[in-house]
């Protein structure tokens, strides 16, 4: 079979299989499928500290993973209405609310683990470290504005705000980009992890403005 009649079959059956609708157990079973997979990174943690695992520093062993998992579940957030712009499918959007709310679960795990098992809440010391680190700062500010976007996720929200909800939502660009220079700025040997998401974070956001460039000029 000539390569570019394989490659063109290929890529019908791909675009067929993602953009095709699920029912609702099927819906459901992908709900349920998402949840398990997101406490995945929990369970490990709680899993490596039962066995005396978590590395030589425990503490940033568990900071650096739950700030890992949180700028994951952001990203993955923000894949959604990508996938949307080009499948000209929007299903997958329905999962979008679990997964915002994991990140914000992950992130203020995050917060804890460094106010708490870093500082004991020791605020003198804490503000020592952000004027020393401006990262911290950064990283502080991504999770203030996350905390309006828990808060207003719920229906009675979106009915509550409307228009002004989706304007408000619209800060989880800002949050991305802060989380992915809070990383950048975080790591100072290894760049190749955190560059990584922000590559995947500059085409989530290319695909979006190139999308609605071209919807404004139609």
């Amino acid at each position: 079979m000539p390569a570019w009649i394989y490659e063109k079959t290929f890529r019908v059956q791909w675009l067929g299989f993602v953009s095709k609708v699920p029912g609702k157990k099927l819906a459901t079973r992908f709900r349920v499928g998402i949840f398990l997979l997101c406490l995945i990174p929990l369970l490990r943690l709680f899993w490596l500290a039962f066995h005396d695992n978590l590395t030589a520093n425990p503490i940033e062993f568990v900071e650096r993973s739950t700030g890992y998992w949180a700028l994951f579940m952001l990203l993955s957030t923000l894949s959604l209405s990508p996938i949307r712009l080009l499948t000209g499918r929007s299903w997958q959007l329905q999962y979008r609310r679990m997964l915002g709310l994991f990140m914000f679960f992950y992130a203020s795990l995050h917060v804890i683990a460094y106010l708490w098992l870093d500082y004991a809440f020791n605020w003198p010391d804490i503000i020592k470290d952000i004027a020393k680190h401006p990262y911290v700062l950064v990283g502080a500010s991504a999770f203030m504005l996350t905390v309006p976007l828990a808060i207003t996720s719920s229906n009675a929200m979106i009915r509550l705000l409307r228009e002004r909800w989706k304007q408000l939502h619209r800060l989880v660009y800002v949050i991305a980009i802060l989380g992915v220079v809070h990383f950048l700025w975080l790591v100072k040997k290894d760049l190749r992890e955190p560059m990584l998401y922000a590559v995947i974070l500059a085409l989530l956001l290319a695909i979006r403005i190139y999308y609605r460039i071209s919807k404004r000029k139609a």
